[in-house]
């Protein structure tokens, strides 16, 4: 099997903001759904592992955009597995536009998670093996967020419609949440450029999140989200 698999999006309303760009959560579901489909090929997809008691986790996205693409055009996505680490199984995106230019690229780094326990399983003792390639257009993993005050505060509720499969909070859906801290007269002169996530613990139905942000020059926005003591999730987004 080619170690680079290739998947086609057509932009539809759904997946676009009010200015007809697509919305960086959904560059997080254009990635997910290609991994899913070449999760399927390598027979290590969540139905799968799930008679294992196991199912696929992202600990952190970082993405970089060239272009955000419009509502009507076609976008080529090339992603493939990179070699797995200790802990993780990095993946790589490339997307093209119809004419071959790139849209973006994204890393992402992959977990898996013991259902029951909702512990993480190392690589090594899963005995999921997924072989990785390295083609040089690969970005860098995306560092830690470290975590400080900031003046923005916003309380957000987990509810079902956000749900995945796993039971969680899907890890496309915080990047909305993000984006609806700044209006609609910032986002429509400032399309985002670069995006990290950084997945910290599980946002479970039912669950208070506050989010805590700041915007700095650049401009920079910088999210940090808890539960009680917790740590759920940070973000930092240059536009």
């Amino acid at each position: 099997m080619e170690p680079i698999y290739k998947h086609q999006f057509t932009v539809s309303e759904i997946h676009v903001d009010r200015f007809g760009r697509v919305k960086p959560s959904v560059l997080l579901y254009f990635v997910q759904e290609a991994a899913g489909q070449h999760c399927s090929l390598l027979a290590v997809d969540h139905d799968t592992l799930s008679h294992k008691h196991l199912f696929w986790a992202v600990t952190r996205n970082r993405v970089q955009i060239t272009r955000l693409p419009r509502l009507g055009e076609k976008v080529f996505i090339e992603t493939w597995p990179m070699p797995t680490t200790r802990v993780a199984y990095p993946r790589s995106v490339v997307a093209y536009d119809e004419k071959g230019l790139e849209l973006f690229r994204s890393i992402s780094l992959w977990v898996l998670m013991d259902e029951r326990t909702r512990a993480m399983i190392l690589p090594g003792k899963s005995g999921i093996t997924v072989d990785g390639t390295l083609t040089g257009k690969e970005l860098t993993v995306p560092r830690a967020i470290v975590a400080r005050p900031m003046e923005g505060a916003k309380v957000c509720d987990v509810g079902y419609s956000l749900l995945d499969r796993n039971g969680h909070m899907n890890n496309t859906r915080y990047m909305d949440w993000v984006d609806d801290l700044l209006p609609s007269g910032f986002h429509r002169e400032h399309p985002a450029q670069e995006f990290t996530v950084c997945y910290l613990n599980e946002a479970r139905e039912g669950d208070e999140i506050a989010l805590s942000y700041e915007l700095s020059d650049g401009p920079v926005l910088t999210v940090d989200a808890t539960r009680g003591s917790d740590r759920i999730f940070s973000a930092q987004i240059l536009y």
